[in-house]
């Protein structure tokens, strides 16, 4: 790393995030400032001492990538539960999607609702989604890329799911449930008066 450069990024990580704590307790919206110039810009997207000042503490071990070619592919709702349980730090680099956070934890006076934020690569929105908590999107736009960290690595025996348009949820998807692009093992997810929690408060 040039000294130059070396001295432009000190500068940048001492800006802090731009953090709002949604209506669910532990979701927050997460912007990280940008330092632009006329060659672009330069973010730091993610930094453990941070975003732990913050209270994100979770230690994050994979991240994943998605395309998804067309606006209105609905991924969600997921989860895996314990031992293998994830917090999620979700974030746009191509396009935009609606990003949703269902509360799944037995106790919580907010068990069964949901908060949802639009993430776009343009503003370089990041959503975090402690563990207990369904998480899913809908891409508003052809064409758009999502990465996510995880604090636990995939583990199929724990994956467990939410069919996405629940009327119990009632999430508002920005997209009908006729127009929504959806994988076959996602349309087969169960209703959420079948889901039995094992996250308690």
């Amino acid at each position: 790393m040039s000294i130059a450069f070396a001295d432009e990024f000190r500068h940048v990580s001492l800006v802090k995030l731009n953090v709002v704590r949604l209506s669910l307790d532990g979701v927050l919206l997460i912007t990280p400032r940008r330092f632009e110039d006329e060659r672009g810009y330069l973010a730091e997207t993610y930094s453990a001492e941070e975003f732990s000042f913050r209270g994100v503490t979770a230690t994050f071990v994979q991240e994943n990538q998605s395309f998804s070619a067309r606006a209105g592919t609905v991924r969600g709702l997921h989860l895996q539960v314990p031992p293998a349980a994830q917090a999620k730090l979700v974030r746009v680099v191509r396009g935009s999607i609606f990003d949703v956070a269902v509360d799944l934890r037995q106790g919580s006076p907010a068990y069964g609702r949901w908060c949802g934020k639009t993430l776009t690569a343009a503003q370089g929105e990041q959503l975090f989604i402690p563990r207990g908590f369904a998480h899913g999107f809908c891409t508003l736009e052809p064409e758009t890329e999502v990465l996510y960290k995880i604090d636990s690595y995939y583990a199929p025996p724990s994956e467990v799911g939410v069919i996405w348009n629940d009327p119990d949820i009632d999430i508002s998807w920005p997209v009908s449930s006729t127009q929504a692009i959806l994988s076959d093992k996602d349309k087969k997810l169960p209703p959420f008066r079948q889901f039995h929690s094992p996250f308690v408060l």
